[in-house]
């Protein structure tokens, strides 16, 4: 692991137990060990990251199951690395990814979904917290789907192998984007709220917002609309949610 010595190294390495692997990128050395003592004791194996220098190239030989990154780390950017790894395709880019960060201002957490986060874990935290958020991203990101294919317009959203397709080209999502777009578009031309699709896509409504709903949907208009600014697909229902609609 680059920035890390011998010493510091050894002191992170992880025992081999757990089936779950977590990568914690975190340069303070004591909320680094304090995150991995509960981690493990959760039964999740854990690597430990000091820097942003490989993380990218160790996870696409071994992917581990979910990301856990400080946003201000020496040598990079915990957003930027986000970023990276949401563009470094399938299957890496559908990796889960939890912000664990002291950026408390609600532009950061916004941004922090934006770039493709799962999560975003202001400091302090309770480390019992952090292992339950920890595990409710991954029930949402994990929990099957019914293996079902929808076709709508220039989509194709099959739920059996997680995949989207756009106009004939493979596009990648998070977990949480497929769940949503899947979710809307086996209820097409109903109205959700956005309390109710929190309830049946986020599930634990705890830690998250009306407002990360506006946001995931931002970005899969982004993903699957010829204009994201005039929608075809997910459509505001202004003053109440949204609708998924196929076009005629």
């Amino acid at each position: 692991m680059v920035g890390e010595g011998p010493k510091l190294r050894d002191a992170l390495e992880p025992n081999m137990n757990g089936s779950q692997k977590i990568f914690l990128v975190e340069d303070d050395l004591d909320i680094s060990r304090l995150v991995r003592h509960h981690l493990e004791a959760a039964g999740f194996r854990v690597r430990s990251y000091s820097s942003s220098a490989s993380v990218i190239s160790d996870a696409q030989k071994e992917r581990p199951t979910l990301m856990l990154l400080d946003i201000m780390i020496p040598g990079g950017d915990g957003m930027e690395l986000c970023r990276q790894i949401r563009q470094s395709g399938a299957p890496l880019a559908g990796t889960p990814i939890v912000f664990l960060t002291a950026k408390t201002a609600e532009a950061d957490r916004i941004m922090g979904l934006e770039l493709g986060g799962d999560d975003y874990i202001t400091k302090p935290f309770s480390p019992r917290e952090l292992v339950a958020r920890v595990k409710a991203v991954l029930r949402r990101c994990e929990g099957p789907l019914a293996p079902t294919s929808i076709n709508a317009g220039d989509l194709v959203i099959d739920a059996g192998a997680m995949t989207l397709s756009v106009r004939g080209e493979t596009v990648t999502t998070t977990a949480t984007e497929f769940r949503l777009l899947h979710y809307l578009a086996q209820h097409a031309g109903r109205v959700f709220t956005r309390d109710q699709i929190l309830d049946a896509v986020w599930r634990e409504t705890t830690y998250v917002s009306p407002r990360s709903v506006d946001v995931y949907v931002r970005k899969l208009r982004e993903k699957i609309e010829h204009d994201p600014e005039r929608p075809r697909y997910l459509k505001t229902v202004r003053g109440t949610g949204y609708r998924f609609e196929v076009p005629k």
